[in-house]
Formats: C-alpha cells, structure tokens, sequence
C-alpha cells in the first residue's frame, strides 16, 4: 500500500508542477524529477509553490516509509498505517482540489467499507502504546530485538521527517532509541517532533478528513542544517546547496572508498543525470559538482552486488565525469 500510495503522490506532484508552469526535466537530464526534488520545487519554488510545511510533512513521512518498507525491515502498526493513509488521501484530495481544480470523489468509487477490530485513537495514545509493545519486546528473557528495531523504525522515520531529515535512521540511532525506550525514557522526550503533532480531524460519515497540524503554541520553524533546537513540526526549507550538501570526497569518505572508485560507482549508475543525486552549479566562474545524501544511500545500497572489478574497468580512469 505504501508503495502505490507513494508512487501516485509523485505523479500528482509532477501534475501539480507542469500546471503551475514549472518543468519536471532539468536542462538535459534523461529522467524526470524523483519524489524529493518534486516535494522541494513544490515548497520553495516561489513561481510554482503550492504546497505548505505541514504538508510536505505527510509527503515526507510517506516516502521514508516507503523506503524503509522496500529496502529495510519495517513493521507499520496498523492504526499509525491508518492515520498516515487517511492523512495521505487527505492530502491527496486537498492537492487535486487547490491546483488542478478537481475533486477526488470524481475518480474514487462511491462505496467504502473500512472495517477494522482495532480502530485508531488519538496519537498521542498511539505513541505511547506502540512505546509499551516496544519496551515489552526488550525486556529480559524476551530479547525480540529484530521485531523491536522494525517497530520503532517507523516512528523515527516521521519523527525525521518532523526535524526536516532525508534520510534512513541508521542501525546505530535505532539502537540508541531503543537503549532510551527500555531506560524508561517518555515519549516527548524520544519523539520531540512527533509529540508536538496532533490531528485535526474534520466531517464524519463521508467525507472524512485527517490532517497533521501544529499544537497551540508550538510554531512551526524553518532551520538550518543541523541547527540545535526544540521540536521543529515541518520539513525544513532548504536551499538547493543544502540539498546538495556533498562534494566527492565527502560521498567517498562516508561509503569508505577513495574518490575515483566512488565516481566509478556513480558513473555506473548514471547517477550524475538524475537530480535526486546530482547537480552541477555555477559559482562566478567556476563549476561545482555537489551530491545529495541520497549519493551515500545508493551507493551502501549496491555496493555488497557490484562487481567491483567490473565497474573500474568500464567506468574507472579514462572518463571525463563531472567531479
């Protein structure tokens, strides 16, 4: 579900552009826009921006999980699923009515029949629910960490999104929070970003609503990278340069490979024609060749397949990439 769900916000977000006027293929580039340049040009680009922080929170929130679901071992409770789902149509809905001027009733059929033995509560409960079966999973004689690190997997991935992060949690963070959840630690505390959530729930019957919202006296903040700070409720906006925060020796010391091998790797991939990963910039006079974090993910991803050999052979020195 995840995965579907994820795929059709990225059409939506390619339609939403082209009517706005926008372009969903750089200058050049074989692929069109990928999922997080789409949910960037819709916040930040003035000419076309159509979408808010909270928002592209739900956008973000989706496609972490997505990720996580295809990539890494995950396990959704099914009312967090729920409310993430209903959320997304939500959101879905509120796209295809503000920016294309349709309504999603005209595409969906007329019957519905959710029926579920657990139905969803309010998220804080959920939270603090899902910190007890986690907590129950660690304790002694039990030792299911396997099933306890796909459990919280989930809620650090909003909770990510929530701080304005891109990327996966690493095996080392799951660890660390699971170390806090078995200390004892509250909710508010593990999760900033999530507590500071709460649903705005509007109608009953159909139409039904579900939206992510800020709690009274809790603003929204735009940060920098790595700004410290308390709960941020939105992704950060980022500029293209924070977006594109590596050069190559930085990809190639992350994924423990000298910069010609990394290049290699990245050639093989073509990844230096897709903007998830790439984009040259023009600085005065001089170019600057800058990768997205997503560079170090696909690369750890593939490099226990690749024949290494192989790769520098074809795509090692001789070639004249963009560095």
């Amino acid at each position: 579900m995840l995965i579907f769900l994820d795929h059709s916000f990225e059409m939506l977000l390619k339609a939403c552009i082209l009517h706005k006027g926008g372009r969903i293929r750089e200058k050049r580039a074989k692929q069109t826009l990928g999922f997080d340049a789409c949910v960037r040009k819709g916040l930040t680009d003035g000419a076309i921006r159509f979408l808010t922080d909270t928002q592209v929170l739900t956008l973000q929130s989706i496609n972490g999980l997505r990720d996580a679901a295809q990539h890494h071992l995950v396990d959704v409770p099914e009312q967090q699923l729920y409310l993430l789902a209903q959320a997304g149509v939500t959101l879905f809905s509120d796209l295809l009515k503000n920016v294309l001027k349709e309504g999603l009733a005209n595409y969906l059929p007329e019957r519905v029949l959710p029926v579920t033995t657990n139905p969803p509560k309010e998220l804080a409960v959920i939270i603090d629910d899902e910190m007890k079966v986690i907590r129950s999973l660690l304790r002694p004689g039990v030792r299911r960490h396997v099933e306890a690190v796909a459990r919280v997997r989930s809620l650090s991935i909003v909770e990510a999104a929530t701080q304005g992060e891109y990327v996966q949690p690493s095996d080392g963070e799951l660890r660390k929070v699971l170390s806090r959840i078995n200390a004892g630690d509250k909710a508010g505390a593990i999760f900033p970003g999530l507590a500071s959530l709460t649903l705005s729930v509007e109608g009953e019957g159909i139409p039904f609503s579900i939206r992510f919202t800020k709690k009274e006296g809790l603003p929204i903040q735009v940060v920098r990278e790595g700004a410290p700070g308390a709960a941020v409720v939105a992704i950060k906006r980022v500029t293209e340069l924070d977006f594109y925060s590596l050069g190559l020796t930085d990809v190639a010391k992350k994924v423990g490979l000298s910069p010609p091998k990394a290049i290699a790797i990245i050639r093989s991939f073509n990844m230096q024609a897709d903007p998830e990963y790439f984009k040259e910039f023009l600085v005065g006079r001089t170019h600057h060749a800058r990768y997205s974090p997503k560079t170090v993910e696909r690369i750890l991803r593939e490099l226990p397949k690749l024949d290494m050999a192989r790769v520098w052979k074809e795509y090692g020195p001789g070639h004249k990439p963009k560095t």
